[in-house]
């Protein structure tokens, strides 16, 4: 049977065997580490920044994530851990990423296959810019239907904005009342830290990032166009 067989195989109503398990954290060790440099390569997760996540099995609970203070740009699978439904590491070597406690939760709230966490400048400036709304609106936009569900250009997505931690499980506890507020929203921003997002598997996880961080570099160019607009006219 080959690696890709097998990884259908982990992943089939959550049930693996031990060798199907071991394929589907190889291969998603390397689908990780290559959408790492991408994102790198994007702008989107500089340096250190940055972490990613996928569902190995669920029965018992296995996700891959990223090691803890690995350079992006030079991702490579060897990088990759795998932890428990506790968050310990059970297999790779290294520290798991601090936040694999949040990744975890998007996979119990949301059901989620995988779940990817950028640092752009634009999801950073703009986690900061409307504290009082507590998130932002992304409304009108064709490339709305890029999101899972998301039928029209008319759709209101909600990105809440939640407050930065250092305390881990505290901040678990925010997202989790967060998302339960917000059963709809396809992701959210951490204050002056970045975006997270998710989906059923990889691939969707990985268009989500690249809708979101197009939509909130749009508003963010937009933004300072008007205000520029402004100040030319009042001049």
């Amino acid at each position: 049977m080959d690696h890709r067989a097998q990884l259908a195989m982990a992943t089939q109503e959550g049930r693996t065997t031990e060798p199907a398990a071991a394929a589907a954290a190889s291969e998603l060790a390397f689908r990780l580490a290559e959408l790492g440099q991408n994102f790198y390569a994007r702008g989107w997760a500089l340096g250190t920044s940055g972490n990613f996540s996928a569902v190995v099995s669920r029965s018992p609970l296995r996700l891959v994530i990223t090691r803890s203070g690995v350079d992006k740009g030079a991702l490579t699978a060897e990088h990759i851990v795998q932890i428990d439904a506790n968050g310990e590491p059970v297999d790779g070597s290294g520290r798991p990423s601090g936040e694999a406690l949040v990744h975890l939760t998007l996979v119990r709230a949301r059901g989620a296959g995988a779940v990817l966490h950028t640092h752009s400048v634009w999801s950073t400036i703009l986690s900061d810019a409307c504290p009082r709304e507590g998130g932002i609106q992304l409304e009108g936009y064709e490339m709305l239907k890029g999101l899972e569900g998301v039928r029209t250009h008319e759709h209101r997505e909600w990105l809440p904005t939640i407050e930065n931690s250092q305390d881990y499980l505290e901040l678990a506890r925010r997202i989790e009342r967060t998302l339960a507020q917000f059963p709809d929203s396809h992701g959210f921003l951490l204050r002056r830290h970045g975006l997270y997002t998710w989906g059923r598997d990889l691939a969707q996880a990985k268009r989500h990032v690249e809708i979101l961080e197009f939509l909130l570099e749009v508003v963010g160019r937009t933004h300072d166009a008007v205000r520029l607009g402004s100040r030319s006219i009042g001049a």
